[in-house]
């Protein structure tokens, strides 16, 4: 390897590294900022939190990759020109093609690592992300006591306290509640409903150490409750049936009530209800299911053809079958006379009630359309899904290339080096691919242009901007030159000033 592939990778790699750890942070942050109201009150433990950003920090990495690698080669080259080392290379007679040659390569090999990571690692860091994440969101929130409200979110039980004195948080003996009001409701068998109360005049809440179970210590209370006697049946005036039972009370001086938190926490959902999803596959799958969609999508077709044929009262005689047809043929014709019009008076038709039963059938017709045509869009959208991700294996992995296009020769003719203009010119073309994307992708989902036109038109657009940087670059284009553009115009102004005295 020569110096100068050696000085041209050691200035890349850097800012590469730098650039796409800043970018998978930002995308984290969004998310955390997204999802803050499912992770509140959620008692996510640090292992699980840790490894949902782990599986949503290689979510980002595909859409981090375009733009470190537009920012690296930008400020890489950009450093060279300005601190003169693109001029002493082409006054030594390399040229800007071969200055840029490690880096090429190097963009060839970050396309091909992300083309492999959309087709592989992306799908699995996807069904691993997002099912961790439904888990979190349906969980429960930690029990959270308010004074004077009901808490309702433990099953089978409505727990009131008057007054909550927080404690030390370190302390093992808990809250100390004064004036409780429990209710446990019956949910099994015969007895439902709420049949026994606990009042209390204090009591402690507090977990055992593996938080599986919420301990309530009470002191000074009773213990109210209700028992149904089901041979005791007596019969109201209405003759309803009226269940008999009895009341017991019990007085306590201390009471142990043990409640389970089964319900409470992550459970982990079973991955394969999220399989389904076009995140989730690589190309093999997607293409079996583009197929599979396709083939559904002409089935359904021609059943929705053949079923709406039951909401018409008459036959086309080309739709008859062959005898059919020719026995109507050979019945002679009626001629219009006398008795005709009689039979005709004879049934005595309503008009109206023919009118409405032809609306009626009308609207039926009408709605079965309506309702089969928003049927056969949805299924549509999902093959224009399944498309538009199997082109996004491939043009997120183009992208990357196409902004080394952009970025390498841009560094070349800005000769501006460190995070000051290298990032925004970065930034706004980053933007521009991430506007574009979206744009290209709801077209296509809407059906409003070709999919793969829909797919890869940020990189068709982008593209000749690359590769007009490129042939400006190779010859020594002041483009972004401030002078140039002023002596421009102060010579379109002397023109103008002497065509306007002649």
């Amino acid at each position: 390897m020569k110096k100068i592939d050696k000085l041209i990778l050691s200035s890349f790699w850097g800012p590469f590294v730098l650039t796409l750890c800043v970018v998978i942070f930002i995308f984290l942050m969004r998310l955390l900022m997204f999802y803050i109201d499912d992770f509140v009150s959620k008692d996510v433990d640090l292992v699980t939190f840790g490894r949902l950003l782990f599986f949503f920090s290689l979510l980002t990495i595909p859409t981090a990759l375009p733009l470190a690698t537009l920012l690296s080669s930008l400020m890489t080259y950009g450093n060279l020109g300005e601190f003169f080392e693109l001029t002493a290379m082409k006054s030594a007679g390399i040229s800007l093609t071969r200055a840029m040659r490690p880096l090429l390569i190097v963009a060839v090999f970050i396309s091909g690592f992300s083309f492999w990571f959309n087709n592989i690692v992306a799908p699995w860091a996807n069904l691993k992300g997002y099912s961790l994440l439904y888990d979190i969101k349906t969980a429960k929130a930690t029990l959270s006591l308010k004074e004077g409200i009901f808490y309702n979110d433990l099953p089978g039980y409505s727990i009131k306290v008057d007054r909550k004195l927080t404690t030390n948080p370190n302390s093992t003996t808990g809250d100390l509640l004064k004036g409780l009001v429990i209710y446990k409701h019956a949910t099994t068998g015969v007895e439902t409903g709420n049949r026994e109360v606990i009042l209390a005049d204090s009591g402690r809440m507090y977990t055992d150490k593996d938080r599986t179970y919420l301990v309530f210590e009470l002191y000074n209370g009773n213990d109210y409750q209700e028992q149904s006697d089901p041979n005791n049946i007596t019969y109201a005036s209405n003759g309803t049936p009226v269940q008999k039972g009895q009341f017991i009370r019990n007085s306590f001086g201390h009471y142990k009530l043990v409640i389970s938190l089964e319900s409470f926490g992550i459970h982990r959902t079973n991955e394969q209800q999220f399989e389904y999803h076009e995140y989730m596959k690589n190309l093999g799958e997607l293409a079996n299911l583009t197929d599979s969609l396709k083939q559904d999508f002409r089935n359904t077709s021609l059943n929705v053809a053949n079923s709406s044929r039951q909401y018409y009262n008459y036959q086309f005689k080309n739709q008859m079958p062959s005898g059919i047809t020719s026995a109507v043929k050979a019945v002679p014709k009626a001629k219009p006379g006398r008795w005709l019009d009689s039979l005709i008076n004879a049934r005595k038709i309503d008009r109206r009630e023919l009118a409405s039963t032809a609306l009626a059938q009308a609207q039926s017709v009408l709605s079965y359309a309506s309702s089969n045509v928003v049927y056969l869009q949805e299924k549509q959208r999902q093959v224009y899904k399944y498309e538009l991700e199997t082109h996004h294996k491939f043009t997120q992995a183009i992208s990357v290339f196409i902004m080394f296009l952009i970025g390498a020769p841009l560094g070349a003719i800005i000769k501006k080096g460190g995070f000051g203009l290298p990032v925004l010119v970065s930034i706004i073309f980053f933007i521009l691919l991430y506007v574009l994307t979206l744009n290209g992708d709801k077209f296509a989902k809407d059906g409003v242009l070709w999919v793969p036109a829909g797919a890869w038109m940020a990189n068709a657009i982008l593209l000749p901007v690359g590769l007009y940087f490129m042939y400006q670059a190779r010859h020594d284009s002041r483009l972004f030159d401030k002078d140039v553009y002023l002596i421009a115009w102060e010579k379109i102004r002397r023109q103008w000033a002497v065509g306007s005295k002649q």
